[in-house]
């Protein structure tokens, strides 16, 4: 039975113990970006005990200081700015054992000329390091995205493939830093003998992180703990094709294992594959579920009444302040942990499906019920008090 398909995964509903740690271990990773939305699942589920590749040890980079939420994890974690050649040298040239990397990061600029040169610099700072000093580096996990067929948000709905989206299609005529990514990715994998890669492309992800820029259920739980506290209707910030069309998403814990699946299974080496929970949903219902798990009204859909999420909270910031104190919520600032932005873009019109079926051609039989997951991630996200 298939490692996924037993229930053996779910970071969500179970914990590492510490009395089953091993001693000698077969799989070194080295998760970059460690408290995104990805690279915390990946935290949680390297290592289990049962994770394939495993028994696993884990190094976790990230820029700040180690969070409160991300301390349970058994992982070996390296404060580094990757975006600093000398730093990233000083830090990670230390670590010898690494056979598999997964780059689950990203920084956001202006432009998207700007996003290919700081994030194909952090990238190639991290490979630069890397592929040299680990003589037992095996593997490279990239995740990019589902801006590789419908482009970067400032050409968003301007050019783009038709859906569903599926990883034969051709690079978009347009400057994209995923494409900036892969190009370094398949020039240095060259440099080593036997060191293969894979890269992962989800859509939206359902997932965990206070740090991400685009954590869209912890800034939809933000909202509805605001919009409690004011004593005021959960309403819908997005056009009626969103919350009437079909939409579909990328659970973190999924993508995870998606990750693990293809840096160990050889059917999965040296290709890019799309990864998606496998089902449909629509805004409308979710909308349902986000206001009974904050106990507030849900207003009735009425497309007259379009608004922008990041305007309503441009003055939110004491109240959320109020909020935090209240209900002794881990200390936040509300710019920091709402996306709004990424919110209004999602929530902006139809969303672009993508197919599983070359992930399931390759192996990977992995899926998420979808309503089933935003409640897990909701749970999950009042569990660590980023909100009441």
């Amino acid at each position: 039975m298939s490692w996924w398909w037993s229930g053996a995964i779910g970071a969500a509903k179970k914990k590492f113990q510490e009395d089953d740690v091993p001693q000698n271990y077969q799989s070194v990773a080295l998760i970059i970006g460690v408290t995104g939305i990805v690279g915390n699942s990946l935290a949680e589920i390297l290592p289990l005990a049962d994770t394939p590749g495993g028994p696993w040890k884990v190094y976790g980079v990230a820029r700040r200081p180690r969070p409160s939420w991300n301390l349970d994890h058994p992982v070996e974690y390296i404060q580094c700015d990757i975006s600093n050649s000398e730093e990233t040298q000083s830090r990670l040239a230390l670590l010898t054992d690494v056979t598999h990397v997964f780059y689950v990061t990203w920084a956001n600029r202006p432009t998207e000329l700007e996003n290919c040169e700081i994030n194909g610099k952090m990238f190639q700072n991290v490979v630069d390091v890397i592929i040299p000093s680990c003589p037992n580096l095996s593997h490279i996990c990239l995740q990019t995205g589902r801006k590789h067929y419908h482009g970067p948000f400032e050409v968003f709905g301007k050019v783009a493939h038709d859906p569903p989206h599926h990883e034969g299609l051709p690079r978009l005529p347009v400057p994209n830093f995923y494409y900036t990514l892969e190009d370094i990715l398949f020039e240095e994998v060259k440099k080593k003998e036997g060191l293969t890669w894979s890269v992962h492309r989800p859509g939206l992800i359902f997932g965990f992180s206070p740090y991400s820029l685009m954590n869209v259920v912890g800034s939809l739980c933000v909202y509805a703990a605001i919009c409690k506290h004011e004593g005021l209707p959960l309403r819908f910030p997005g056009a009626k094709s969103a919350w009437d069309g079909y939409s579909d998403c990328s659970d973190a814990d999924l993508i995870a294992e998606h990750q693990i699946w293809a840096s160990v299974d050889p059917n999965a080496k040296n290709e890019a594959f799309d990864v998606s929970n496998g089902d449909v949903f629509k805004w409308k219902h979710l909308w349902e579920v986000l206001a009974n798990e904050f106990e507030v009204e849900a207003e009735e859909f009425d497309e007259r009444k379009r608004w922008r999420l990041e305007e309503m909270m441009k003055d939110k910031g004491q109240i959320w302040d109020e909020i935090v104190k209240e209900n002794g919520l881990v200390e936040s600032k509300l710019e920091e942990i709402g996306g709004w932005w990424f919110v209004d873009i999602v929530l902006s019109g139809e969303c672009p499906l993508d197919s599983m079926n070359k992930s399931k051609e390759h192996g990977f039989l992995g899926f998420r019920n979808t309503k089933k997951a935003f409640i897990s991630w909701i749970y999950k996200v009042k569990a660590y008090k980023i909100v009441p």
